[in-house]
This record gives structure tokens, sequence and C-alpha cells, in this order.
């Protein structure tokens, strides 16, 4: 074997809660049903009314784009198409977290869309992982 083509494995990067690792995506899927038990008793449907922010629109389309990203990952036999998507949704939750509060959102109804929208994230990344045979925790 060519050893400028050898994969070097360290288990420090592995276990990394930053960057391109399961951890990270663990850690995220941990962190948004932290904030959904916090938002038990709370929860109410959220009304489709008044605009979007940019990223509230982002998660949206990252979501949508599921069913698309199991056909492609299907059809090419491959499951980095998946493992990439999982990152990315949660990159994305991540920055729209950090950006926008969901407990203490702007009014109720932000509130209520931000925690469905959380949800939905966490039920992605749950399904995505678990088609790679990767469990997520509910608490980290």
């Amino acid at each position: 074997m060519d050893p400028k083509k050898r994969m070097i494995f360290n288990p420090e990067e592995s276990i990394d809660f930053h960057g391109f690792t399961g951890p990270f995506v663990q850690y995220t899927h941990a962190r948004i049903k932290s904030v959904l038990r916090k938002a038990e008793g709370t929860r109410g449907k959220a009304q489709a009314s008044g605009a979007l922010l940019k990223l509230e629109k982002d998660l949206i389309v990252s979501l949508e784009q599921y069913p698309t990203i199991l056909e492609q990952a299907v059809t090419e036999h491959n499951p980095s198409v998946i493992a990439i998507y999982v990152f990315n949704l949660a990159k994305s939750f991540n920055t729209f977290y950090t950006e926008h509060s969901v407990m203490n959102a702007e009014s109720e109804e932000k509130k209520q869309l931000r925690l469905q929208l959380s949800e939905m994230t966490a039920n992605v990344i749950a399904s995505g992982m678990s088609l790679l045979g990767i469990r997520v925790p509910e608490r980290m």
C-alpha cells in the first residue's frame, strides 16, 4: 500500500465535539433535546404568519432536502451523502440557535415556530444517524 494514501486514525479527533465528527452531530441532537425538555408544557402549534428570518428559512430549506438526500444516497450507493448532509444540518442548526433564542423568542408565535424547527431538526438528525448505524443520545 502506498504510504501517501494511508488513513491515520487519531482517537482524539474521533471524539472531538467540533468539526466534522459524529460527536459534534450527537452533541447537537442532545442539545436540541435539552431545549425541547425545557419547553415541555409550553408547546403549542406554530402559526405560519409573519416573515421568517434568514436562518429560519435556511433551516427549513435544509430540512426539506432530506428526502432528496436519501434518494441520492440510495441511487449512488453512497452513505457519505447522508453523513455530510446530517453534519451540515447540525452546523446550520447551531448557527440558527446561536443567533436566535428559542425559549426567549420575540413572540410566542416565534417561540412555537422555533420549537417546531428544533424538533424537526432533531428528528432528521436521529433518522440520518440511525441510517448510518450511529445512535444519538438524548443527553450528554
